[in-house]
């Protein structure tokens, strides 16, 4: 029988032993993302991260981009690897990918960990993600064009809400050397304008109200995704929910501060 884990690429960190943790990335991001939390895990922990679909080194699939698709290759994923019970932490898109498989497959969630990103459905993203994709003139002759232009341009075209040089940073990190020598994105494209328009396309309340795991929202203060009042409306949606709001902290939560982000979870982990 084919196996599903192999159409992606993936981490595992930790002893065989250790309690499982998994942790899916946002948007236009890869595994290694979360390579700085890992490693204040991975001691006694034991953890899988991955590209997900459309995303990194994975399959990329021209169908398939909606939560309910990403929730069912998790799905598939940890009953290859026998994983029967696990902590599972999403930033942004992974986020609510997460959120979607703890309402699908309750029984797989031990504890549910959000970061910055709400159950609201928002249309007006797909259009800015489309302007932000549409404004780097991919494929680069070659890495140090591509590194020129993220540093010395795209801060200039106003997509950074919060920090341009960030987004700059983290959209660069998503330009690999391609076999002709030049530098083009690691993920689909189209994928990604995929994910946007289906995931964003309805709202998750329900999904958010019906949860039965201890579960945690994590909001960056200086955040322009998650707003301050739906953070709220969050926690007192459902009594299984708490909320905690990282001081000097963007939508990149476990980036901006690592060392904070690290020690909360691992609070709510009982650890």
């Amino acid at each position: 029988m084919a196996s599903y884990l192999e159409q992606f690429h993936y981490q595992l960190y930790g002893p065989d032993h250790g309690r499982k943790w998994v942790f899916l990335h946002g948007l236009m991001g890869y595994g290694s993302n979360w390579r700085k939390i890992v490693s204040g895990l991975e001691s006694t922990e034991r953890i899988l991260t991955f590209d997900q679909r459309g995303h990194g080194r994975s399959m990329k699939p021209l169908t398939g981009y909606a939560s309910e698709d990403y929730a069912d290759d998790l799905f598939l994923i940890t009953q290859e690897l026998g994983w029967d019970q696990f902590i599972l932490v999403g930033h942004s898109m992974g986020g609510r990918n997460a959120l979607i498989f703890a309402h699908k497959f309750p029984e797989k969630v031990q504890k549910l960990i959000i970061e910055d990103i709400g159950p609201d459905a928002n249309v007006g993203a797909i259009d800015r993600y489309k302007r932000m994709l549409d404004s780097v003139p991919t494929p680069f002759a070659t890495k140090l064009e591509a590194k020129q232009f993220f540093m010395n341009e795209f801060p200039k075209l106003g997509f950074g809400d919060e920090n341009a040089q960030t987004i700059g940073q983290y959209l660069h990190s998503n330009i690999e050397e391609k076999p002709d020598g030049t530098s083009d994105w690691r993920f689909s494209k189209d994928a990604i304008m995929a994910t946007v328009i289906q995931g964003r396309a309805k709202e998750a309340w329900d999904e958010l109200r019906t949860l039965t795991m201890p579960t945690l929202i994590i909001r960056g203060e200086n955040s322009k995704e998650l707003s301050p009042d739906v953070f709220k409306r969050m926690i007192v949606a459902n009594p299984r929910i708490k909320g905690v709001e990282i001081a000097n902290a963007g939508h990149w939560v476990h980036f901006d501060q690592p060392q904070e982000f690290l020690r909360i979870i691992k609070e709510f982990a009982d650890f």
